[in-house]
C-alpha cells in the first residue's frame, strides 16, 4: 500500500473519531439535561460509531503493515515511527494524522469520563429518590460541591427564603 491510500484510510478514521466525540457530546447533553427518553438511542449510535471505527482500524493496521513493509520497517509500527521513515510532503501529512488523532483521542477520554460521572452522579439521585419513596431514608441527603453526599443531620431547620 503506497501513503496515498493510508493517508486517506487515516483520514476515514480521523473523521469517524470526531463523529464518535459529536455522539459522546449528544450523550453528555442528554445525560445533563435529564432527557433519559433518547439516552437509549443516544448510547446506541455510538455502539454504532464504535463498530465502524473497529472496522476502520483493521483497515488501518493492514495499510499500516504494508506500508511499513515497503519502507523496510518491521511490521505494527507506531505512528511516530512511520512518519519518520516518510519523506516529504508524506512526512508532514502523517505528522498532522498523529495530532490530530492524539488531539481526538485525549477528547474522546475526557468525553467518556464526564459522562461517567454525569451517570454516576444521576444513579445516586435515583437511588437517593427511591430511598425516600420507599421510607427507607434515615434523613435527607446533602450533596457537596464535587457531588458527592453526605448525610444531613436530623431535626428543624432554619431556612431564610430571601436568599
Amino acid at each position: 500500500m503506497n501513503p496515498v491510500e493510508t493517508s486517506a484510510i487515516l483520514w476515514r478514521q480521523r473523521e469517524l473519531l470526531s463523529l464518535l466525540l459529536f455522539k459522546l457530546e449528544v450523550e453528555s447533553l442528554l445525560l445533563a439535561a435529564g432527557r433519559t427518553r433518547w439516552l437509549g438511542s443516544a448510547t446506541y449510535e455510538v455502539e454504532l460509531m464504535l463498530e465502524r471505527i473497529q472496522n476502520t482500524e483493521l483497515l488501518r493496521a493492514a495499510a499500516v503493515d504494508e506500508l511499513a513493509e515497503s519502507l523496510g520497517l518491521l511490521p505494527g509500527p507506531s505512528l511516530a515511527a512511520l512518519t519518520d521513515a516518510l519523506d516529504d510532503p508524506w512526512k508532514s501529512v502523517f505528522s498532522e494524522h498523529r495530532t490530530a488523532l492524539a488531539t481526538l483521542s485525549a477528547e474522546i477520554e475526557a468525553a467518556v469520563e464526564a459522562n461517567r460521572d454525569l451517570l454516576t452522579s444521576g444513579r445516586r439521585a435515583v437511588a437517593d429518590a427511591l430511598r425516600v419513596v420507599r421510607g427507607d431514608a434515615t434523613g435527607d441527603t446533602l450533596y457537596r460541591a464535587d457531588g458527592s453526599t453526605a448525610p444531613a443531620a436530623v431535626g428543624a431547620r432554619l431556612v431564610d427564603e430571601a436568599l
